[in-house]
């Protein structure tokens, strides 16, 4: 095996020529309007399942397109969530990317209640003005949370991106979000993570850029 000679700047789109390269070899054809989002899951992971388990509501990628133009927020469960996705992008648009998961009252208020900080966080974002984005990938409770809110008649999310990864509650959360009317961009089963809910933040702050959507 020999090295690619590949100046810095071209790697990524060395990687996506790869990528799309290695989905026509397996033979998967992606949705059009969705391969852009699926081809960067796929090369933030470098896991090639994402292009059979990732789940879109109707027009989910649109209703994101237009929540984050017109000002959406995204608030995610994670820290690192939150420095991966590309800020000055959606910040041209009005929004800021939020996590309240390190707060100190957050974590007093969750072991007092005997709740995760999950479920505060997202109790927390309710309060924001404005339409808000959730971008969860680690804390399934969270997506546990925003349904139950939902039931309860007290929130409405208006985007749920649910990639949690993990073995407890994961698969059971993601499943509640898709069963109900909320847009949303899940990836099914276990695999899933904070750099995937960035990814696919960015793929659509991108092609906004881009001016595709």
């Amino acid at each position: 095996m020999e090295p690619e000679h590949v100046l810095p700047q071209d790697i990524e789109k060395r990687s996506f020529e790869i990528i799309t390269k290695e989905l026509e070899e397996k033979g998967i054809v992606l949705p059009e309007d969705k391969a852009f989002l699926i081809k960067r899951a796929i090369h933030t992971t470098a896991d090639f399942e994402y292009a059979q388990t990732m789940a879109f509501s109707e027009n989910a990628i649109t209703i994101m397109a237009e929540l984050i133009k017109n000002g959406a927020h995204i608030v995610t469960d994670t820290n690192m969530g939150l420095s991966g996705i590309n800020k000055s992008e959606l910040k041209k648009h009005g929004g800021e990317v939020h996590c309240f998961m390190a707060d100190e009252d957050v974590a007093i208020e969750a072991k007092e209640r005997g709740v995760t900080r999950a479920v505060v966080s997202m109790e927390r974002a309710t309060k924001l003005e404005g339409d808000v984005i959730f971008a969860i990938g680690n804390a399934p409770t969270a997506l546990i949370n925003l349904r139950k809110m939902y039931d309860e008649g007290k929130f409405v999310p208006k985007f749920v991106i649910g990639v949690p990864v993990g073995f407890v509650n994961v698969e059971y959360g993601k499943e509640l979000i898709m069963d109900t009317d909320i847009p949303y961009i899940v990836n099914r089963g276990r695999k899933g993570g904070s750099n995937v809910a960035a990814a696919i933040c960015n793929a659509v702050l991108y092609e906004i850029r881009k001016g595709n959507l």
